[in-house]
């Protein structure tokens, strides 16, 4: 199976989610994704693959989102994708694409839907116990 994620090393959720695809026996490909962002048309793929509103695919802990004003709620879909792409930290993580769909997989376990079923358990970094 074919896999790639959209991955942030320094966030929990998406260091589990990369190790829950590797425990499902995928080596996924991996795109840090503040250093490798997506260009727009792949941004606005990936929303829409994974279900979501724009609005849905912004992170606003830990990034400049307030300072931006991206909380105003009049502003178009391009306004916020452009504000993504200027500042990819504001785009949430982790996306994965496997051959079984896309999702945004917070929490981590979302994953799951787009894998093949696991076998054995998974133990998340927190203790957490999947599968």
């Amino acid at each position: 199976m074919n896999a790639v994620i959209y991955h942030n090393p320094r966030c929990g959720t998406s260091r589990n989610t990369l190790a829950l695809i590797r425990h499902a026996g995928i080596e996924p490909e991996v795109i840090e994704y503040l250093a490798d962002p997506p260009d727009r048309s792949r941004l606005v793929d990936l929303i829409t693959a994974a279900g979501l509103g724009v609005r849905d695919a912004i992170r606003q802990k830990g990034t400049p989102y307030l300072e931006l004003g991206l909380d105003d709620a009049t502003l178009s879909d391009d306004d916020l994708l452009d504000a993504m792409l200027a500042n990819p930290i504001l785009i949430n993580r982790p996306f994965v694409q496997t051959d079984m769909g896309t999702r945004l997989c917070r929490p981590s376990d979302v994953v799951l839907q787009i894998l093949p079923p696991i076998t054995r358990p998974f133990t998340k970094e927190d203790g957490e116990v999947v599968g």
